[in-house]
């Protein structure tokens, strides 16, 4: 599809998450026209906004009705206006213009004043104080690359690798995983009692112990192969904190998850 086919356009309101690519439209629903390489799509809690590339200036934060993607609202530790992303061409560029720091992948920072590039790909993003509360922003660019050269711009959106879950370990690895999940820096695994409280806060009514919820986690473990072999001493968090690195990196645990534990994620 040529650029100029695809014009800046608000998201749909099917449009719920990114972590997966840009999804399909629900049955009964108008989908969105083919994006071309270099596109941008960005989604937080109040909506999102697509952008080709092209000279535009896209901007995030909780001043309503002043930005394009609206992060934050009723948070005053947000800027109103957050941040830009900012394409001069063929290449995004992000551009931190709040007080807050932009949360990277990987504990990293963008303090304010900072700019980066956007690389291709999936990129979340959290804004706000990781001691109490966060909002996340995520960012996917089309990338020009094709590993496949039968996909064209109207296939479908191919699917992550992603490691098979019960509804069981969902639920556990979420509670598990909240702190990583809520884009917390340095964030650890809650203990076995954090999760087992956690998840007998839901209205389910099953019990949860901690013998219940170690002997949930394990057998996905197993299945990864993550083992203490490979790990240094004293074991600690590590064996759980690596488990959990492997199911963000591929998308198999994402921010949406946590719509599962409701009131009880406090």
């Amino acid at each position: 599809m040529a650029v100029q086919d695809f014009v800046p356009q608000v998201l749909p309101g099917w449009v719920r998450g990114l972590a997966a690519g840009v999804p399909k439209p629900p049955p009964g629903e108008k989908p969105m026209p083919p994006a071309p390489p270099g596109t941008i799509f960005v989604l937080a809690d109040e909506g999102g906004y697509a952008v080709p590339p092209r000279r535009f200036e896209l901007f995030f934060g909780r001043g309503t009705p002043n930005v394009h993607v609206p992060i934050g609202i009723g948070d005053s530790r947000v800027s109103r206006r957050q941040g830009v992303l900012t394409c001069q061409g063929s290449e995004w560029w992000m551009r931190n213009e709040g007080k807050l720091p932009i949360q990277l992948p990987g504990d990293a920072l963008l303090l304010s004043g900072q700019e980066m590039p956007v690389p291709d790909g999936y990129l979340p993003l959290f804004i706000g104080d990781p001691a109490s509360r966060t909002h996340l922003l995520e960012v996917r660019v089309i990338s020009a690359k094709r590993l496949d050269p039968a996909v064209e711009p109207d296939s479908p959106t191919a699917i992550p690798q992603t490691d098979e879950l019960s509804e069981a370990e969902r639920l556990v690895l979420t509670a598990l995983a909240k702190r990583y999940l809520h884009g917390q820096r340095h964030a650890q695994p809650a203990t076995w009692k954090e999760v087992a409280d956690t998840l007998n806060r839901l209205p389910s009514g099953k019990k949860w112990t901690e013998k219940t919820v170690a002997n949930t986690v394990a057998p996905v473990r197993r299945r990864l192969a993550i083992t203490r072999d490979d790990l240094p001493e004293p074991l600690g968090n590590a064996l759980n904190h690596k488990l959990i690195q492997v199911l963000l990196r591929n998308a198999t645990l994402t921010p949406s998850d946590l719509e599962q534990l409701g009131d009880a994620d406090d």
